[in-house]
């Protein structure tokens, strides 16, 4: 067996500071992904949505340890968000959100040992939307991230920071989704102690 991979402490898109905007550039990356739209603290398609993804993400670990001999810790939920109007995230229209809630996965697993954890599951008894979870490689290349500390909806002031002060000062503008990763168990960590990565991908703005 090798030694357990933690992606976590070893890609650098998973390392951010409070307060400090940061440009970096994100390589290529495969995930479990299920797709919906609406405020996710009411819509059952975000939580049955995170009720698919983790479970085929510990069976896809468990399968890869015991067929591969290849362990990993499971990543932490990420989301995509992405409005017709931008302007939603700051003003936290949540009912115009579109999302996709992903979970990496290592380099090393293969379509079919996924296709295999998701048959396993189905025997058991499946979670709701299993069947909508793909899998799908992100490619965000140049990008700006931040911590956020503290409870979602308080991101407004940082986010209308990075985009109406840090981006153009750097001479760069948006391009693809609102990107966030969620360090802290939502379930279990108090609002105002929750830890998020904020990242955003840009190019030149000319």
């Amino acid at each position: 067996m090798e030694p357990k991979v933690d992606l976590k402490r070893t890609l650098d898109g998973y390392r951010a500071r409070r307060g400090e905007l940061r440009v970096l550039d994100v390589p290529a990356a495969r995930y479990l992904m299920v797709d919906g739209a609406g405020d996710p603290n009411v819509s059952p398609d975000f939580s049955s949505g995170v009720g698919a993804l983790f479970p085929l993400a510990y069976a896809v670990k468990f399968a890869s340890r015991r067929e591969l001999g290849r362990d990993h810790v499971v990543m932490p939920l990420e989301g995509l968000w992405w409005a017709e109007d931008p302007t939603a995230f700051v003003s936290r229209d949540k009912a115009a959100w579109s999302w996709t809630l992903m979970v990496m996965i290592p380099e090393w697993i293969e379509p079919d040992l996924i296709e295999a954890a998701r048959r396993t599951l189905e025997v058991k008894g499946a979670p709701a939307r299993l069947e909508d979870v793909r899998v799908a490689a992100l490619v965000e290349g140049r990008c700006v991230q931040t911590l956020h500390v503290g409870s979602f909806d308080d991101e407004g002031p940082l986010l209308a920071r990075l985009h109406d002060e840090f981006l153009p000062a750097h001479g760069l503008r948006p391009t693809g989704c609102h990107h966030e990763i969620y360090l802290s168990d939502m379930r279990r960590t108090a609002p105002e102690r929750r830890r998020t990565i904020l990242r955003q991908p840009v190019e030149p703005a000319s």
